[in-house]
């Protein structure tokens, strides 16, 4: 199942021939395309209420200047509280106030898409 799974991991890479890769393994294009058929349907198949864990990546924050003695509000940095979402390429930003059924909604779309 280990070799399967890299094999068709293989084929959804950028500029993959299929048959190129299905010839590398000694298998023929068409059992290839099977297990990828195959694999499609188990992915529309297996449908979540909630997102998946992704992994998170933490960007430090840029260092804020000191503040002049005149100063005397506390501003939040303008990327304060914004969590950004990248699925298939595409960029989501999600700022304070956000709606969450909204920005799960749009998760799921994406991620079923």
């Amino acid at each position: 199942m280990d070799d399967k799974a890299r094999i068709i991991a293989e084929t959804l890479e950028p500029n993959a021939i299929i048959s190129e890769v299905a010839r590398r393994y000694g298998l023929r294009p068409q059992q290839v395309f099977a297990w990828r058929r195959e694999a499609r349907k188990q992915a529309a198949s297996v449908r979540q209420d909630s997102p998946a864990f992704v992994p998170a990546v933490v960007a430090a924050a840029e260092p804020v200047a000191s503040r002049s003695p005149k100063q005397r509000k506390r501003q939040a940095p303008r990327d304060a509280g914004l969590i950004e979402l990248e699925i298939d390429g595409i960029a989501m930003r999600v700022g304070r106030g956000a709606d969450t059924k909204t920005v799960a909604a749009v998760i799921r779309v994406k991620a079923t898409s």
